[in-house]
């Protein structure tokens, strides 16, 4: 489909885009920046009240877009995650000044480049798409000028970013000489069919380290714990749910595309980078006394959960990694929302912030008792749900070492996130009592708690909406 007849299906995306663009050029006159953030808020709400499901699937822009049933659930998943965040950001008190405006403006923009990335269908769309993600990142965990762990995460990930970013186009280009197109298509029948097989072969796991990154597989994880630290904690919060969703879906999309002949193959390896990354993130968080370093290490053992899903890839499979990803972005966010009340207000991220926590703030201790038991996967929570439908894939092919650890490293994971509900249950309060959470983050409280709930109680429901 040409650009003009593609531009028609396209236009909740350039409302978007059009409004990132407005919200940074009334930001220089208009001096209440709250009006900017209701403002996003508002561009975000119409841009999803504007989309429509797709009849069939439609390759937009030359085919470099694919807009269908897969690519819409995350255009909702990217808003979603976007708006959340924005909620969380709208009290949080070191980002107060005259440059509140532009960092609303950015997540505009990085709402429209994750939407990109969901679509992607291009090797070019593809790099594009996230290294536009990329950029803004890095500008948004720096963006607290004036805080040296802020400035030093940003030089951190800008480092290792350029170098996975370097390392996946080297791949690219290999790919592309090895089928002389950037069609993914076109490279599935380079990887089995083309004199240029073994070149492929070894092109793609170039590949694969750029989309490593970005969800924080280990062994290319190594940059979360320090960036999650530093960053402000609204930022953590999205970088830990929303590019690493997206990831996951470029993930999918080209092992549906490119690799389904050689499932085989390719499973064993997923299978053994699965075992590798829960373990690594859930023997790490043990011992990690920062909150944010803890749920940096927890995150990078919820990805190897969700690989779990792509090693199998089975209808059951696939419908685990979305719905385990919708969790994951109720549970997480939820989690963080708390962090940034508890770290406002005790200016404190050490774990010995939360003793006495359920005296000092009842609320806030329930509700990040409630989130860590789902990051636990305990029922009837969202993080069940995510934990029951991966497992019961990798039951169902019979992947059974791969069950057994993720299994035995759930334990191990149930016991860290209890240490911080004995912490805030059975430890005397180290200070007095907080303050009620301001009413925008209450909300965002509010939400996520629904939407652990919900998914948790109700999972036929969602599922039909994602996976239809």
């Amino acid at each position: 489909m040409n650009i003009l007849e593609s531009l028609k299906y396209f236009i909740p995306e350039l409302v978007l885009l059009g409004g990132a663009f407005f919200v940074l050029g009334v930001d220089l006159f208009i001096k209440s920046k709250r009006t900017i953030g209701l403002l996003s808020l508002f561009v975000l709400v119409l841009t999803a009240a504007l989309l429509k499901a797709p009849a069939q699937p439609l390759p937009l822009f030359y085919g470099m877009f694919q807009l269908d049933a897969f690519a819409h659930f995350f255009r909702y998943f990217a808003l979603a995650a976007v708006a959340f965040t924005l909620l969380m950001a709208y009290s949080y008190a070191p980002l107060k000044g005259p440059y509140e405006g532009e960092f609303y403006g950015l997540f505009l923009f990085m709402a429209f480049a994750l939407i990109l990335v969901a679509g992607a269908n291009n090797l070019l769309m593809i790099f594009l798409s996230v290294e536009f993600v990329s950029m803004i990142s890095y500008l948004l965990v720096g963006f607290l000028k004036k805080d040296a762990k802020s400035k030093e995460a940003a030089i951190k990930y800008l480092l290792f970013g350029s170098m996975a970013s370097a390392v996946m186009l080297y791949g690219m280009s290999l790919l592309y000489g090895a089928s002389g197109s950037l069609a993914l298509p076109a490279v599935g029948n380079a990887l089995f069919f083309a004199p240029f097989k073994t070149l492929a072969h070894v092109s793609v796991l170039f590949f694969f380290v750029g989309l490593g990154f970005k969800i924080s597989m280990a062994p290319f994880h190594m940059w979360a714990p320090d960036v999650y630290e530093g960053a402000p904690t609204p930022v953590t919060a999205f970088l830990t749910v929303a590019p690493k969703a997206l990831g996951f879906a470029v993930f999918m999309r080209v092992l549906a595309m490119v690799f389904t002949p050689s499932w085989a193959h390719w499973s064993v390896l997923l299978t053994a980078l699965s075992i590798l990354t829960m373990t690594l993130g859930n023997l790490t968080a043990l011992s990690q006394n920062n909150i944010k370093r803890f749920l940096a290490y927890s995150s990078i053992a919820q990805a190897g959960y969700i690989l779990m899903g792509l090693a199998v890839f089975s209808d059951l499979g696939r419908q685990g990694v979305l719905v385990y990803l919708l969790a994951y972005l109720f549970t997480n966010l939820g989690a963080f929302a708390v962090v940034t009340l508890i770290g406002e207000q005790t200016g404190s991220e050490d774990l010995a912030a939360y003793a006495g926590l359920s005296q000092r703030s009842p609320m806030a201790a329930a509700f990040l008792t409630v989130f860590l038991v789902s990051l636990a996967g305990i029922p009837p929570l969202a993080g069940f749900i995510g934990k029951y439908y991966v497992f019961a894939a990798a039951i169902q092919a019979k992947f059974i070492t791969l069950t057994v650890v993720a299994a035995v490293n759930s334990v191990i994971a149930a016991y860290y996130y209890f240490r911080i509900v004995r912490l805030m249950y059975l430890v005397p309060a180290s200070g007095p009592a907080l303050a009620p959470a301001p009413r925008p983050l209450f909300i965002t409280l509010g939400l996520m708690f629904a939407g652990v709930l919900l998914l948790g109680l109700f999972p036929a429901f969602f599922l039909g909406l994602i996976w239809r």
